[in-house]
């Protein structure tokens, strides 16, 4: 099977890269194929579950705002974020006839809220050029050809010259010659199928993904790939998931790396389901602050999640994989100082005290009321829980026991509310890998190979990562069409 172009993963990047290469192709009246190789019965797998289903597809930030949610090196993106700005992304779907909404903080969705929609602009957008794409398709191994040096410049033709060029700007186009599609020369790669079936290629795009969600075909292959082509790997862990308080499930060893279907305890049970809005989160590591955020957090079953504690988790998995301890200060009320919260639950306990009502209610209810003014009810449980200071049992005599709510300690533990991380869940639900192929082996302004020349990575393959809220789709996004372009136009 011969392709000029192939391009390892259906994923947001490989897609994109698709596109973009065929578009160049075509517009250029190149007799070319690009060609997709996906290993799952359907592509963009992993596009369907973004953003619970809903697919926050992009963020239309500009340069100067986006780069500061970029988590590595935001200077190698420039190029290609350059090239294909969010704003354009979102305007190309919309162009396909993808509505798209924008909501707060610059997050771009289809108006529909349906990922599916985003998959299918992108794959009839590429199938509308002509690219093929080959489900069920898992590459087994790569090898690079000899192409480059068997090649006669001499008495061959290119697809340069099929784009209008003169034979002598024919030859600086190396390996592409038409000769190595008709089988006359070695190809610049042969890609082999776990079935046996083998495709050559003269250029080779690797958007393969990192190791997240597994069950959608990211297994670290072009990780494993790269490697054995001579690319340096930086170490990878995961970022954007849930970190575990001590205590919120039933550990039975000190694996950092915790199973989200471990069962949780009796505290973290009474945790799973809450959600906050308006908070702040703080990251210690070894107890100095080392990061803080405002928004909102959420409590699942697999821990402290939400936009706030996926911003936070990067560094805080990276500091426990290099053994440092890591705990998360959660501010419940951060719009106020802590003597202003003080004095305001004070307020409320005398409010509470005049209150008919509580007549003869008990000092734990009345604490109970107390809270209930202060936040959400279903927090409660897990708050008194974690915070027994707040009632405090002064004995008199045998018989004779004073139930004392001490209101300063909990204006103290709405203020700073402390969590000890235990660990985190790895890469079967974490959104992103962080780490990956090092981006000082590619050249930023065409994506391609400094090691092995008509080789291309884009998207989450490399050591590229970013926070929550479409920034790391628009790196795919990005990072997908400049290697596809350049792919193509090398040819």
């Amino acid at each position: 099977m011969r392709s000029e172009i192939v391009v390892i993963g259906g994923g947001a990047s490989g897609l994109m890269a698709a596109y973009h290469a065929a578009r160049i192709l075509v517009d250029a009246g190149a007799a070319a194929q690009v060609t997709v190789l996906e290993k799952m019965p359907r592509p963009a797998r992993k596009i369907m579950i973004t953003g619970k289903g809903r697919c926050n597809f992009t963020n239309v930030k500009d340069w100067n705002a986006f780069s500061g949610h970029i988590r590595s090196k935001p200077n190698f993106v420039k190029s290609a974020f350059y090239n294909l700005p969010s704003q354009a992304v979102f305007d190309w779907f919309e162009g396909f006839g993808m509505p798209a909404v924008v909501e707060r903080g610059d997050r771009a969705f289809p108006a529909s809220y349906h990922a599916s929609d985003v998959v299918d602009t992108l794959v009839n957008a590429c199938l509308s050029l002509g690219v093929k794409i080959e489900t069920e398709a898992e590459v087994a191994s790569i090898v690079t050809g000899e192409a480059r040096e068997a090649v006669a410049p001499e008495n061959t033709a290119t697809l340069g010259t099929l784009r209008g060029g003169t034979a002598s700007e024919a030859q600086r186009w190396g390996p592409t010659k038409e000769d190595v599609f008709r089988g006359e020369l070695p190809p610049g790669f042969v890609v082999t199928l776990t079935d046996g079936r083998e495709w050559k290629c003269a250029r080779l795009i690797v958007a393969t993904g990192g190791l997240c969600y597994p069950s959608t075909g990211s297994s670290g292959d072009g990780l494993r790939w790269a490697a054995e082509l001579g690319h340096r790997i930086v170490p990878t862990f995961p970022s954007l998931t849930a970190l575990v308080p001590k205590g919120y499930k039933q550990l039975e060893t000190k694996d950092l790396h915790i199973d989200r279907n471990t069962p949780l305890t009796e505290f973290g049970q009474s945790l799973c389901g809450v959600q906050l809005k308006n908070v702040q989160l703080s990251l210690l590591i070894e107890g100095t602050e080392a990061g803080t955020e405002f928004g909102d957090v959420d409590f699942t079953d697999g821990g402290l999640e939400g936009p706030v504690g996926y911003q936070l988790s990067r560094k805080a998995v990276k500091a426990m994989v290099n053994g440092s301890r890591v705990s998360e200060l959660l501010d419940l009320k951060p719009g106020v100082s802590l003597t202003e919260l003080t004095v305001r639950v004070k307020e409320l306990w005398a409010e509470i005290e005049k209150d008919p009502r509580s007549r003869g209610v008990r000092e734990k209810e009345r604490c109970r009321i107390l809270l209930g003014k202060l936040m959400p009810r279903e927090l409660i449980p897990a708050f008194t829980a974690a915070h027994p200071e707040i009632i405090t049992l002064e004995r008199r005599g045998r018989a004779d026991t004073k139930v004392w709510v001490n209101l300063v300690s909990i204006a103290k533990a709405l203020k700073a509310w402390q969590f000890e991380i235990a660990g985190y869940v790895g890469y079967e639900r974490a959104v992103v890998t962080a780490g990956g192929v090092s981006t000082d082996d590619f050249i930023a302004k065409t994506m391609e190979s400094r090691v092995v020349p008509g080789l291309y990575l884009c998207g989450e393959v490399l050591d590229i990562d970013a926070d929550t809220g479409g920034y790391n789709l628009q790196l795919a996004f990005s990072t997908g069409a400049l290697a596809g372009l350049n792919a193509a136009k090398s040819l």
